[in-house]
């Protein structure tokens, strides 16, 4: 695992109309979590979780490209979870067997992490879920964050449909 200046995370609150087991479900289910991920343009073509601590995810994000179609894998570990208020997990870029690439591999600049985490904490409010994602390993501004706050509003348009 590749270490994490301070400074390279992503941190975002958002509020759903939405109870906590609701947008639990929407990041543990595949085929719940399927329906929103990604940035604009992207949509899952894959998703398997076995959520438990130690458990497997794997994932693979489709997106059209001047020259044709291309496929994105990721797979992680889940690190820590509390049902319907904590979900941790590791998230690496991968190929479709689930076997980790370093940024030497993807063609990224070698200070690029391998690994980063994602911690997604989730709290009651009176008008539904207060949700607040972290990103360790990627920073404010980059490509990573600018697709998750494209994700979380199709998951807040998900949660209206």
């Amino acid at each position: 695992m590749t270490e994490t200046k301070a400074a390279d995370y992503v941190r975002i609150e958002r509020d759903f109309a939405a109870t906590p087991e609701t947008v639990w479900n929407l990041w543990t289910r595949p085929d719940h979590f399927s329906a929103w991920y990604g940035p604009d343009g992207s949509t899952i073509a894959q998703a398997t979780m076995d959520v438990r601590v130690g458990g497997i995810r794997t994932l693979c994000m489709e997106f059209a490209t001047p020259l044709g179609p291309k496929q994105m894998w990721f797979t992680g570990t889940y690190l820590e979870l509390v049902e319907n208020e904590l979900l941790v997990y590791t998230d690496s870029m991968a190929d479709e067997h689930g076997t980790i690439l370093t940024p030497a591999q993807l063609g990224m600049p070698a200070d690029h992490p391998t690994t980063t985490v994602v911690r997604v904490e989730l709290e009651p409010t009176p008008t539904g879920t207060r949700m607040t994602l972290t990103h360790s390993g990627i920073p404010a501004g980059s490509p990573g964050a600018i697709g998750w706050a494209m994700a979380l509003d199709k998951l807040d348009a998900h949660l209206s449909a």
